[in-house]
């Protein structure tokens, strides 16, 4: 396996759209050495599904999660399923976990009854997929990983501490030439703008304006990675919190707590049987089981209940469901 650069590591998966001589510039390192190391990192899959974050809510989307338990046994299996369920436009993400839950599912639809279609076709595709719990997903942050470079000299590289995606926003009216941008790049997440522009029809102005428009809007937020957690030796887990006694002066302390740990890459404000899920990583394992004991000592008075879960493997992580851009396609 390739030697392991972590400052290399997080920049190219907070910034996967960014060019070899920028990242060569913040790392004072060659570009041809560097774009052979980063070549290398893909072709071992170390960084995996490059994707777009796209705020969601701005299509009038609503995004629900889906923990199914039971789901499969053996290889086989779990192969066919992944399989089938990729197939599925409405699904944006797919992981597996270890521990109470088996599989989670992430479906975005336009409103609670289209969602309800959709996990009906997936419970008669498969039905040892047969119990499940539904979580609403009101609002997500997400942070950059800053536990891969704790002695970082990062300073002057363009990185969003914190990127909201989801809640109450106004519906965007978006054109048929930005709909076929964001298309391709949903597809393509690194393509260049030469051929973005190429594949979306239109000159290489009209993209790099559109493009850079969608993004002082906030509808693209920006392009990452996800990693190869066993073969980086990353421990990853969600913790899942039941709270009480939250009012807006104490969430905005626990948020501020979460954006400040390094560990914490996600949290999503949900509605059912949590309130919060806290996604944490961590290069040392018991770590995390640190932050979880530290965090209910924190906030002893807002933590009534928590449970933690193991990722095991992502198999597909997107901000936007395809359907979405085929439906346009027939309408055209």
């Amino acid at each position: 396996m390739t030697s392991i650069n972590r400052e290399i590591m997080f920049l190219y998966a907070e910034n996967a759209r960014s060019k070899i001589k920028d990242f060569a510039l913040y790392l004072k390192k060659s570009p041809q050495r560097l774009k052979y190391t980063l070549k290398r990192m893909e072709k071992e899959a170390l960084v995996t599904n490059p994707h777009v974050i796209f705020d969601y809510s701005y299509f009038g989307l609503i995004l629900f999660r889906v923990y199914f338990k039971g789901g499969y046994i053996g290889e086989k299996d779990k192969a066919d399923i992944i399989k089938k369920l990729l197939e599925n436009g409405y699904i944006v993400s797919l992981y597996e976990l270890l521990g109470e839950y088996d599989l989670a599912i992430e479906i975005e639809a336009p409103n609670p009854s289209r969602f309800n279609k959709e996990l009906k076709k997936v419970a008669s595709l498969i039905p040892t997929l047969n119990k499940y719990k539904v979580i609403l997903n009101l609002v997500t942050h997400l942070y950059p990983r800053f536990y891969l470079v704790p002695t970082s000299n990062l300073e002057m590289v363009p990185i969003s501490s914190e990127i909201i995606v989801g809640g109450d926003r106004v519906i965007g009216d978006f054109s048929d030439q930005e709909m076929k941008l964001m298309h391709y790049l949903l597809e393509n997440p690194k393509t260049r703008m030469t051929f973005l522009a190429k594949n979306s029809q239109m000159n290489i102005k009209t993209a790099i304006s559109l493009f850079k428009d969608l993004q002082k809007r906030k509808i693209i937020r920006g392009f990452r990675y996800t990693l190869d957690n066993t073969a980086l030796g990353i421990s990853k887990f969600r913790l899942f919190l039941r709270l009480h006694n939250l009012t807006a002066d104490r969430e905005g302390k626990l948020l501020e707590y979460f954006k400040q740990t390094k560990e914490i890459v996600q949290v999503n404000k949900t509605i059912g049987d949590w309130d919060m899920e806290v996604d944490i990583e961590s290069l040392d394992k018991a770590r995390i089981r640190f932050l979880t004991m530290q965090l209910r000592e924190e906030f002893k008075e807002l933590v009534e209940d928590f449970n933690l879960i193991e990722f095991c493997q992502i198999y597909k992580k997107s901000f936007l469901p395809s359907y979405l851009f085929k439906e346009t396609e027939v309408q055209e």
